[in-house]
This record gives structure tokens, sequence and C-alpha cells, in this order.
């Protein structure tokens, strides 16, 4: 009898030296089932109308000879077909990120991504699939649990030494709050209650991440002034 625990997945990707990568790591995560894999938007069409109770979830880029990816999103939606999707795609602009959430993407993984982000972005699909799928209310913190790149969640294990996942969240979360304001770090320190020297050093860790940017100005007399704003994506 099948495991219906398994994920059964669907590859679409033009590229086959991309596609036997992604086959590759696939065939490294336990729970994960590959039903098909092809290369053009209208193949995965009829596949997906064929095999659409047999297929969880797509892989898909959003470059095809035949099409964009966003738009086999919006076909599945406006067919009420209940298919999921990842982006893995070499298209780093806002618009497509954007436009891929918007059609309910679970997930966007930039070309060329590790493993590891893969692996990280198909356990928390499981966790969703288990609870979404299988479970009649869901309270916040099953709704916390799987969220995937639409929260700022991070695992403890992906976290330098000495950074406190807690302090990061609620630093981060507090610019995505607040995303056009230009702030020192004294003003972040008191509008969140953490120590000056705690949110600059955070700040700092943002800004080599490129999710903060940090402004230098100099006023009339004495030290300039660091600022940090949120940047755009």
């Amino acid at each position: 009898m099948e495991d219906l625990q398994m994920i059964k997945v669907m590859i679409v990707e033009d590229d086959p030296m991309v596609r036997s990568i992604n086959i590759q790591f696939l065939n490294k995560i336990s729970g994960i089932k590959l039903v098909k894999e092809c290369g053009r938007i209208e193949e995965a069409k009829k596949v997906i109308v064929e095999l659409k109770d047999q297929i969880d979830l797509v892989l898909i880029d959003i470059f095809l000879p035949d099409g964009n990816g966003i738009d086999f999103l919006k076909w599945t939606r406006n067919e009420n077909i209940t298919v999921d999707a990842i982006l893995i795609t070499a298209d780093r602009s806002k618009e497509a990120v954007r436009d891929a959430f918007k059609y309910g993407a679970m997930d966007y993984l930039i070309k060329p991504f590790r493993f590891d982000r893969l692996k990280e972005a198909l356990e928390k699909y499981k966790v969703i699939k288990k609870e979404l799928y299988t479970m009649d209310e869901l309270d916040q913190e099953h709704i916390d649990n799987f969220m995937l790149s639409k929260t700022t969640k991070c695992s403890e294990s992906s976290m330098p030494k000495g950074i406190n996942i807690k302090t990061y969240e609620s630093i981060i979360n507090f610019l995505y709050e607040n995303p056009n304001e230009k702030l020192t770090s004294e003003e972040i320190s008191d509008r969140i209650g953490l120590s000056r020297v705690t949110v600059r050093r955070y700040l700092e860790k943002l800004h080599e991440e490129n999710k903060v940017d940090k402004i230098c100005e100099y006023g009339k007399i004495g030290r300039p002034t660091n600022y940090y704003m949120l940047l755009n994506s």
C-alpha cells in the first residue's frame, strides 16, 4: 500500500542538466516521490489534468520554452486544480517574487541554490501537507509552524554562533512593520525594549545579509549617524 504521507512531486524544467540535479536532490530527501518530469508548460498542464490526484507539489521554473511558470500557477487556480508549487528560477525581480506568492507559490528558490535550501522548503511543505490538509481546525502555533518563505522564521541551526533567533526575529519583524522608516539603532532599541549594543549588532548582521540598508549621515558637529531601513525586495 502506498504511503499516504509521501509527497508526490512533478518537476517542470527545460534544462536537462538542471532537471537531473533537481532529481538527484529529491532522491536524497525522505518522504518525497518524483511522479513526473517535463520541460514544457503544455506538457505539464496535460500531466496535471491526467494525474491531478496523484501530484501534490510542482517544482517549476519561470522561464520555459512555451510559457511562464507563474502563468501556470494562474492556470491551476483558474481551473480549480488543487496542486501546490515551488518556483525554482533565476528570476530575481521583485515583480516575479510578488506574483509568485500572489498566485499561491509555497516558496521561491533562486538558482543556483544549495541542497539544504531545497530540503528546508520540502521539509516545511511536509508539515503543511500533514497539518493543513488533515486537521479540521488550526491554532496560531500550527499556522506559525507551517508558514514558509512568507514568514521571517529561521531554524536555530541556521543561526551563526552568538545570534539568538528570537532577538533576530523581533528586530526584523519590527522593521517589516515599519518598512518606510529610517531609524537609528537607538530609536529601534527604545521602541522594542532591547539594549542598544544588541540592536546595533543585529542590525549590522542584517545589513551584511542585504536585508537592511545602512545610511550614514553627517551632521554639522560630531560623529556621523547611522540610519537603518528595510531594503525593498
